[in-house]
């Protein structure tokens, strides 16, 4: 039995005031691990899964439909193994997943459960009302991994489909549903796709691979997936390959790329600030880490642009010859001197701030702060040594505090981009700082900074809020704003700023305007179609581009065969010139690489998902799926409903 009670607080006005609501939860202990539930927008949904005693026969939760003004408690028929989710349209409809591995299902915001399925082991929402789970047959989910059944429901659990047997675990990423299954010969698996829902499969045309290797779903929108194939042996690194539209058909994209184990660290960061751009990191032949970057959705990976009056660190041959190399997930899993994990937000376009290193590859000594205010390809150094940063007023304003075990009371800030920095004192007496937070959106013209003062076992927590709408008070108007062309690199080449096909201006802020863009603003932008050329097309399947080139090459392990790939359940022959259109690329015109699928009246044996395989299923020895996901954790000791996050020129 777990004694003792949590304190939640409530703020309506950015984190300047807060009320003490802990009564409106009973003073119940909340179970920190579940984090807060909140619904998806501006539903103003929040869910807190109370602890209760050992002995009891279900749950305890305590739902609030108005931003937390008040909560009614519930107690569940059973025990939750996981956070409740949210239907991601509606969000009065809920699913959740027993210690008893039963999926329990509502639909009027918790305050009613139903029992749809036992032995479950995952379940997801889907499309509409769809959800998809895994069962198991026998014993348990780890002793029947490679034996799952992927089921689906769309009636909330009046009726089952089965889509898939021998599954080991699935994955949704955009309009993609991937599975994991065994092969037949029971020590390989594959990766199958279907873009229906579970009702047809086709399988990946990606390397099968080992019980001690492992897939991962790295990013995947609507048009583009990119896939980790883990390399056999413990390597800690593998190979990226990204599809085309159908999620079927893969290329090489970046080989050795780091990713240590399943469910590991991995530093590929999509830059949410301008499109198209990726970053992460590869290991070389000797085992030292370096950073690469793409502009075109994985058809180039290049090193990253030495900053400007930056000097080469130890880890580089010369003093002169180096890049930038960022430190992201892998370098805090590491414990390195790295507070946060670099940060890009979709409203303030091209800015991306991170730690990184200045050499041949990344330093472990304590890194500096550095910037990007053009998606990535310039970069300089915005503040020295490690800090936690938050973006605010769509780029208009960035907020800093310095990452050190001594106290503090100091924030800076600059109002252009990172080029100029102020200082300002938020207190007389310095605290020992543990967080930044800003409301999510970086719209916001408010910043938090939490810590504490006197010793661990006296320890006083207090929150200051600074508010920067005085220092911005003025509105910016059109005269303080610029047009600014994106992925620009040459301004007398025609095709300049051509990136996916397209080129986009974008009216964004002079940095010399001292204004706010408000919480109104929007990404204003124009767009215009270019003419084909090769940088708009990946490789084709069975070629790859070595890194830093730009030409396709033939796999050497393919080099004289005929390409023959599974499709729709045929199998066909392709005939390539080595190039395929990107996904999501808008060009028009131009060249145009011939490209052509033959179809060989033969059936494709190595479809495992195919009706007859669903009918009959087979024994099978553990598969590896990894899919990344994004993990959202609220801390509830001093509850603010916000995220947290961690001179002249254009």
């Amino acid at each position: 039995m777990t004694f003792g009670q949590s304190k939640l607080y409530r703020s309506e006005d950015y984190g300047k005031t807060f009320r003490d609501i802990t009564s409106l939860i009973n003073n119940t202990l909340i179970r920190t691990e579940f984090g807060m539930a909140i619904g998806p927008e501006n539903s103003g949904k929040v869910i807190l899964t109370g602890d209760v005693s050992g002995g009891s026969r279900g749950g305890r939760i305590f739902r609030s439909s108005n931003f937390a003004k008040n909560f009614i408690l519930t107690d569940l028929p059973f025990h939750p193994l996981v956070q409740i989710t949210y239907h991601p349209q509606n969000s009065d409809c809920l699913l959740a997943l027993s210690t008893e591995n039963s999926l329990w299902v509502s639909r009027d915001f918790g305050e009613k459960w139903d029992e749809i399925h036992k032995a479950v082991c995952l379940a997801k929402w889907g499309a509409n009302d769809t959800i998809f789970f895994t069962t198991y047959l026998n014993n348990s989910c780890k002793a029947d991994l490679g034996l799952l059944e992927l089921k689906k429901t769309s009636d909330f659990g009046k009726s089952f489909q089965l889509i898939g047997t021998k599954i080991y675990s699935f994955g949704l990423g955009g309009r993609f549903l991937f599975a994991s299954v065994m092969t037949e010969k029971g020590t390989t698996r594959r990766i199958h796709v279907s873009l229906d829902q579970g009702e047809s499969w086709n399988m990946a045309q990606l390397p099968s691979v080992g019980h001690e290797q492992f897939y991962s779903i790295l990013a995947a929108n609507d048009d583009l997936v990119f896939m980790h194939v883990d390399e056999p042996g413990d390597t800690g690194f593998g190979t990226i390959y990204t599809s085309d539209d159908r999620g079927i058909i893969y290329s090489k994209s970046l080989e050795r790329h780091l990713y240590t184990t399943t469910g590991g660290e991995t530093d590929f960061t999509n830059v949410t600030s301008l499109r198209g751009i990726y970053i992460t990191s590869v290991l070389s032949e000797d085992n030292s880490i370096q950073s690469v970057i793409t502009f075109d959705r994985g058809g180039e990976w290049v090193p990253l642009r030495k900053p400007k009056n930056t000097t080469c660190d130890s880890t580089a041959r010369s003093k002169d010859e180096c890049s930038l190399h960022i430190h992201a997930s892998y370098s805090i899993s590491q414990k390195l001197n790295v507070p946060m994990a670099p940060l890009s937000e979709p409203n303030a376009v091209g800015i991306i701030i991170a730690h990184g290193s200045v050499g041949g590859a990344i330093s472990v000594m304590s890194p500096d702060v550095y910037i990007s205010d053009d998606g990535g390809y310039t970069w300089a150094r915005m503040l020295e040594g490690p800090h936690h940063y938050a973006i605010l007023d769509s780029g208009g304003l960035i907020v800093a505090i310095e990452h050190t075990s001594q106290p503090v009371n100091v924030l800076e800030f600059s109002t252009d981009e990172g080029q100029c920095w102020y200082r300002y004192s938020f207190s007389k007496e310095p605290i020992f700082f543990t967080g930044l937070a800003s409301e999510p959106g970086a719209r916001s013209m408010n910043v938090s900074v939490w810590g504490f003062r006197g010793s661990f076992r006296s320890r006083k927590w207090v929150s200051y809020t600074i508010d920067f709408s005085e220092l911005l008070g003025r509105t910016c108007e059109d005269k303080d704003y610029t047009i600014w062309l994106a992925h620009s690199s040459d301004p007398s080449d025609p095709s300049d700023g051509c990136i996916l096909g397209y080129k986009e201006q974008y009216r964004r802020l002079r940095k010399s305007s001292v204004c706010h863009n408000g919480r109104d603003y929007v990404v204003t932008k124009q767009p215009s179609v270019c003419p084909c050329t090769l940088e708009d097309f990946l490789c084709d399947f069975g070629y790859y581009r070595p890194e830093n080139q730009s030409v396709c090459v033939e796999q050497p392990e393919l080099k004289g065969h005929d390409l023959e790939f599974c499709l729709y359940g045929r199998q066909e022959l392709l005939k390539t010139s080595g190039y395929r259109k990107i996904p999501g690329d808008k060009c028009a015109g131009g060249e145009s690489p011939t490209r052509e699928e033959t179809d060989m009246k033969k059936k494709c044996t190595s479809n495992f998902l195919s009706p007859s395989q669903l009918a009959a299923p087979t024994s099978s020895t553990p598969i590896i799926l990894a899919v990344v996901a994004v993990l959202l954790i609220t801390a509830v000791a001093g509850v603010l409903l916000v995220k947290k996050y961690v001179c002249g020129g254009r």
